[in-house]
């Protein structure tokens, strides 16, 4: 009888113990299993991006510099020309006015009194203010001339420089986008497929979150009783809630989606597929 009452002790000992859990909302789980596998995937671009760190931004900011140069040449060649014309028709003014001085000095020569002399001595005087004025002018052209020549050397010493700059930039970002594409190309299109199975709102929520996210984590879990997203203090009656699975929970304090260690690793052998 011994006997018997021992070995059904020891069938109960055996027997494993059923730990029974409230029923969670398989609608919610699913939704923060899908928001924290998204926040992997996009966590997974985040570091691409930073591996290639400043670089875009670099080849973008020489690119337009180089544009700017370019446009500033334009201009001066272009006020080169206007000047050039200018001093032209200046040359051509200052032969009329000489024309016109040699044509009233000869009319002085037939005058019948001083009154007329006087006034032909005027027009003569008056010609020659008007070509001390153009040579005066062309003087001042001629010297712009110049400077905006030294300008356009200087520019273009600049964009030869700068096209150095970004030839090197653009060879050291298509090396690095080269090594990370295919990964990034994967990702891009497991962050949509994720998206799918989220609702609009907690999309959109999600992206606001991300987006005033220094670090971009939207959804996070809890690290030591706190967020592992801004370190507060997370209750155990709220931890006990995010462990249910019964709806979605977010931080008192930054707004983050909060999930349990069940959620990431159901996320993690979801990616894993």
């Amino acid at each position: 009888m011994a006997k018997k009452v021992s070995t059904k002790k020891a069938e109960e000992q055996a027997e494993p113990q059923v730990i029974l859990r409230p029923d969670v909302d398989m609608a919610i789980e699913k939704r923060l299993v899908a928001l924290y596998t998204l926040q992997s995937v996009d966590s997974e671009i985040d570091k691409i991006k930073i591996i290639r760190g400043e670089l875009p931004q670099a080849v973008q900011d020489l690119e337009d510099e180089i544009a700017g140069l370019n446009t500033r040449i334009e201009n001066f060649t272009s006020e080169i020309k206007e000047t050039e014309a200018a001093n032209k028709t200046r040359n051509t003014e200052v032969s009329d006015h000489e024309e016109m001085i040699k044509k009233y000095q000869k009319q002085q020569e037939n005058v019948r009194n001083n009154r007329e002399f006087e006034s032909l001595a005027k027009e003569i005087e008056f010609q020659q203010l008007e070509i001390q004025l153009c040579e005066r002018k062309n003087k001042e052209g001629a010297a712009r001339i110049k400077e905006l020549k030294e300008h356009i050397a200087a520019a273009k010493t600049l964009v030869e420089n700068r096209t150095k700059d970004l030839e090197a930039k653009r060879e050291e970002l298509t090396s690095i986008i080269a090594e990370t594409e295919k990964d990034e190309e994967r990702l891009l299109k497991k962050s949509k497929e994720q998206e799918q199975f989220i609702d609009e709102r907690y999309l959109t929520g999600y992206k606001r979150i991300r987006n005033a996210a220094r670090n971009g984590l939207a959804v996070v879990t809890i690290d030591r009783d706190s967020c592992g997203g801004c370190f507060s203090n997370i209750p155990p009656q709220r931890q006990m809630e995010i462990k249910m699975h019964k709806k979605v929970i977010v931080c008192e304090n930054c707004g983050r989606i909060l999930v349990d260690d069940d959620i990431a690793a159901k996320a993690k052998a979801q990616l894993e597929k």
